[in-house]
């Protein structure tokens, strides 16, 4: 049992996810054996967006900065900052930075062992593996 954890944002090392994008982990089960979920942030360039995918559990999207369009399910919206999603599990989306600088989210997942399934493909990959490209 651990006391809880502190994790500074910039001593988190960024996972390269192509095409710039940037992803940091801050918490999850390589960061605190007793977290129960994931947590972390990523940073989209101008006119980038992660490809059409699911998770096997649910998910929380936080826009920290930027202006992006979401696909959730067959809802297509316009978010910004601050504004907030909620993604059941098995549910397809994509989020896209649609503003001239970068686009940052915070994102939540509800489990400690996420993946990835690409819905162009059917591969499902384990979240922030090599394979976990955009």
């Amino acid at each position: 049992m651990t006391n809880g954890t502190v994790i500074r944002y910039t001593e988190i090392k960024p996972f390269l996810r192509g095409n710039k994008v940037e992803t940091r982990l801050m918490v999850g089960k390589h960061t605190d054996e007793t977290a129960p979920f994931t947590t972390g942030t990523t940073v989209f360039p101008a006119n980038c967006a992660a490809p059409l995918h699911s998770h096997n559990c649910a998910e929380q999207v936080t826009i920290l900065s930027g202006q992006a369009e979401a696909l959730i399910g067959d809802e297509l919206m316009s978010l910004g900052a601050m504004d907030t999603t909620f993604v059941p599990p098995n549910v397809p989306h994509y989020f896209k930075n649609t503003g001239d600088g970068p686009l940052t989210i915070l994102w939540i997942y509800g489990a400690r062992d996420v993946t990835r399934t690409f819905s162009e493909t059917g591969e499902t990959v384990p979240h922030m593996s090599p394979q976990d490209q955009v």
